[in-house]
């Protein structure tokens, strides 16, 4: 059955595979000016270089599509030894209508802005971005992919720009450093370059080479640069020296601790290192890194079985993460390194490491001539100690809760054909030094390599793709460590009714393999469409240097669209969708299956609107009880709506709901909104409240023994959870200049649990669980001891109450100033609060007053950097 799938997604493609890309397009060339005298970057265009032929001609791809652009605008293009030069007029009738507003860097908005893109390889792939706005704001991004929207915001070389307006519109010059460009040895160079200016008071987005809407492609089309001659790519040396210190004020603390005196002051040093190994790979090491700046995780109740995703905010791990991720599955996940340890330590009082210390990372990226692009990661953690603390004996003890572990990465892609199709091959390893702790060995791996091939075949110029990966897994480990995985979320060996996985518990080693194979149509005027098919064995496992929920299943799915570009009366654009899917284990059992319609609309205001429902008929499910035998999951729906402003408006807002219901009383909505407001040129204020309540049926309590004969003698318990959750995210930003800006977060979150209702599974593949106070059974509760006791026949057994209220307050005000070229100073204010109280109390809005009235611990941090240019 699995060969013949793969013939029937990869037929069509081989077909296609014969079928040259017969599209021929005239391409655009211009010639770049050499500068002669130096240029003042000022924002006028005065110098000569200015007064050449320019780029002119833009097309409208919105409101639009396809007509001449509203106003004229030029740009011009010079060089000299050193560097890149654009100048650009941007012409409007109104000056005084220009969106001008400040804003940090990356942070255009809704500002009018001019972008430039710079193909500098001529691979017709990748592409480096430069924009300015009005106010002079700058914003920069990699283009890893022929993707105009796939942009990696990670990429900050050192440039300048300046801006001036006039009554004739608005002007801009640029400054690119060489060194800051990554292009090959030679004499003659010729670029690709495509221009698009944003005017947003009209919905208005020019492009020098438009792309119609109904096609795909980015870099693959761009015009041509030329008359670059007599430059040579830099060999990039860069040393960017810190210093940070940073105190925690405690609030309340308890003045026995002996930890713990009510500052916690800190100081450290470091550095990070660019270097450029040639004219086409660069070398980013960071030692003893600080990310003290790095605005916390927002806070999250998890009561599942599977970890919460959070997103990398370190900046040397989001620089170059979209290379090392790959195309297959999440080999790597990079917040594993300096994760929090792992280790347990007890004591009166315990003093424990957050994080684990990063000792050093290094990353190698890069594109060669050939097409090939590499990507590699090393980084070394340091071993962590908690200490603590016995006040019977006044002793202190130092117990080891993270080993010195070692992590790396490799990521290699190779381009080929004139669509630019790629192969890569993608490798991780972790190896840890297990020898210092006894508890340790039996907790963590001792080392786990995971890697995999994969091939992404473009047809017809990106129009029909083949995607197909295939992977590895091995992990080796004290049997202790390996019965962990074995019983672990991703995996649950010890499912009693699964034939096809068994647990062994002196297992020393675990491998596993994937699959996947996807063949879409990703461009056209009305019809898209994707199908594919993928597996994870029983054994797959990537959770030491990766991500993954849950291994042993076998997945389709499917999709089709429709689409209009085309303004009609009343709308500027629409797109329905159908999506469906259908999963099983390795034991051939039905995990799920899932119909969904989604409609997006945007009206002639550029308001839009999203309609989308979803039904799940009945399956089973393998992992409801945690490692116990499967039940049955009975037939839901879902539906959600979201209607949303113009973004390009000062005001802009949304409103989102989302209400979901099954046949067994399971019900649950979430209500979601924003506002985002630009007072003036500076100032921008932002507040996203959400609200969510529900009644879970099933949800999972414990396991515990002495069950009947029918559960494989142990007790699978539930119970009925009434959960509310009400939460605020507020933000307010203001701009001094581009360089000096002023930053606050804000989240008050109020969380509440209600547990009643408790019960066990009866018999394997049910449905709902059978309550206590029947069929035999009794339960009675203690409001002394905040327990409850349950009886089955002879047997008795005990069951803590679960219910919670949780508050918590995080905030930060960050003060950044770019005070030299690439040399910044942050200064960092922070507050952390996290109540618990055990009442299951529905939260209401006075909750999140508590919040922000409740004291806390507060941060505080001082970070300054240099940028030195060796070379």
């Amino acid at each position: 059955m699995r060969v013949s799938i793969f013939f029937l997604l990869a037929s069509p493609a081989l077909l296609l595979a014969a079928e040259p890309d017969s599209t021929e397009r005239k391409v655009p060339e211009h010639k770049a000016i050499r500068v002669t005298n130096p240029i003042k970057l000022d924002g006028i265009l005065t110098e000569t270089e200015w007064q050449t032929p320019p780029v002119t001609g833009f097309t409208q791809k919105d409101p639009k599509e396809g007509q001449p652009a509203s106003d004229s605008t030029k740009v011009w293009f010079a060089y000299d030894e050193e560097a890149l030069f654009i100048g650009a007029r941007m012409h409007c009738p109104d000056s005084l209508g220009i969106r001008s507003l400040v804003s940090r860097r990356d942070q255009t908005g809704n500002s009018e802005r001019i972008i430039i893109s710079l193909d500098t390889y001529l691979d017709r792939r990748t592409a480096y971005t430069f924009a300015v706005a009005a106010s002079g704001t700058r914003a920069d991004y990699y283009h890893a992919t022929d993707d105009e929207y796939n942009r990696d915001y990670s990429f900050d070389p050192v440039w300048e720009a300046k801006t001036r307006i006039d009554s004739a519109g608005w002007t801009a010059e640029m400054r690119i450093p060489l060194s800051q460009l990554r292009f090959n040895a030679k004499e003659v160079h010729t670029w690709g370059f495509n221009i698009n200016r944003w005017v947003p008071t009209r919905n208005e987005d020019d492009y020098y080479v438009y792309v119609p809407k109904k096609e795909t492609g980015w870099s693959s089309r761009m015009a041509r640069l030329n008359g670059i001659t007599g430059i040579k790519p830099a060999r990039r040396l860069e040393v960017i020296p810190y210093g940070a210190s940073d105190a925690t004020f405690t609030y309340g603390r308890d003045k026995k601790n002996p930890f713990d005196d009510g500052v916690n002051m800190k100081g450290r040093t470091g550095a990070d290192i660019k270097m450029g190994l040639g004219p086409n790979l660069t070398l980013d090491a960071t030692v003893n890194p600080d990310f003290g700046q790095v605005e916390a995780d927002p806070a999250r109740v998890n009561l599942s079985a599977f970890e919460i995703i959070f997103d990398e905010k370190r900046p040397f791990f989001v620089e170059g993460n979209q290379l090392l991720r790959g195309n297959g599955p999440a080999y790597y996940y990079s917040r594993r390194i300096g994760a929090p340890p792992r280790g347990s330590a007890f004591g009166d009082y315990v003093d424990r490491p957050n994080t684990s210390t990063i000792l050093g990372a290094g990353k190698l990226t890069g594109r060669l001539s050939s097409g090939l692009s590499i990507g590699a990661l090393a980084a070394l953690t340091d071993e962590e100690f908690a200490e603590s603390y016995d006040t019977a004996t006044a002793s202190y003890n130092k117990t080891q809760v993270a080993p010195r572990t070692g992590f790396g990465v490799l990521r290699v892609q190779q381009e080929f054909g004139p669509s630019a199709s790629t192969v890569g091959l993608s490798l991780t390893g972790v190896g840890r030094d297990l020898s210092k702790s006894r508890e340790l060995w039996q907790l963590l791996t001792h080392q786990a390599y995971a890697g995999g091939g994969d091939m992404n075949l473009r047809f017809k110029g990106g129009e029909y793709v083949l995607l197909g990966t295939f992977g590895f897994s091995h992990i080796k480990g004290d049997s202790n460590a390996l019965q962990r995985v074995q019983t672990s979320s991703a995996h649950y060996f010890q499912r009693p009714d699964a034939d096809h996985v068994e647990f062994k518990p002196g297992r020393t080693s675990l491998s596993g393999y994937q699959g996947f194979l996807r063949f879409s149509k990703n461009s056209g005027k009305h019809w898209l469409w994707e199908t594919s098919i993928g597996a994870e064995s029983p054994g797959f496992e990537l959770n030491d240097a990766g991500r993954l929920n849950s291994a042993d299943d076998i997945d389709f799915f499917g999709a089709l669209r429709y689409r209009e570009n085309q303004p009609g009366k009343y709308l500027q654009n629409y797109n329905l969708a159908f999506y469906t899917g259908r999963g099983w284990n390795f034991g051939g059992n039905h995990q799920y299956t899932f119909f969904d319609f989604e409609n997006n609309f945007t009206f002639k205001n550029f308001w839009g609107l999203f309609l989308g429902s979803e039904i799940y008929p009945r399956s089973y499910s393998d992992d409801v009880t945690r490692g116990g035998p499967m039940m049955k999951d009975p037939f839901g729906w879902n539906a959600a709506a979201q209607i949303s402003s113009n973004f390009a408006s000062n005001t802009n807002w949304y409103l989102y709901g989302m209400y979901d219901k099954n046949e067994i009383g399971h019900w649950y909505y979430y209500l979601e909104s924003k506002l985002g407001v630009r007072t003036s040129g500076r100032w921008e204020f932002s507040i996203l409240p959400y609200y969510e309540r529900g009644l879970t049926i099933r949800q999972y309590i414990a396991t515990l023994g002495g069950g009947r004969p029918a559960t494989f003698g142990s007790r699978y318990v539930f119970a009925y959870l009434d959960q509310s959750t009400l939460a605020t995210q507020f933000r307010i930003n203001y701009a001094f200049t581009p360089d000096l800006t002023l930053e606050l977060y804000a989240e008050p979150f109020a969380a509440s649990g209600k547990f009643y209702n408790f019960g066990e599974l009866e018999a394997p593949k049910t449905t709902m669980p059978m309550q206590y106070g029947t069929n035999g059974t009794t339960i009675t509760y203690d409001s002394s001891s905040r327990t409850y006791t349950v009886t089955d026949g002879s047997s008795s057994f005990t069951l803590d109450n679960p219910d919670f209220n949780i508050l918590s307050f995080r905030s930060n005000v960050v003060l950044r100033w770019e005070w030299l070229r690439g040399s910044t100073m942050y200064f960092v204010w922070a507050r952390n609060l996290s109540e618990f109280e055990a009442q299951g109390q529905h939260v209401r809005p006075q909750r999140l007053w508590d919040a922000f009235t409740t004291g806390g611990d507060v941060f505080v941090a001082l970070k300054i950097s240099y940028w030195i240019p060796v070379s």
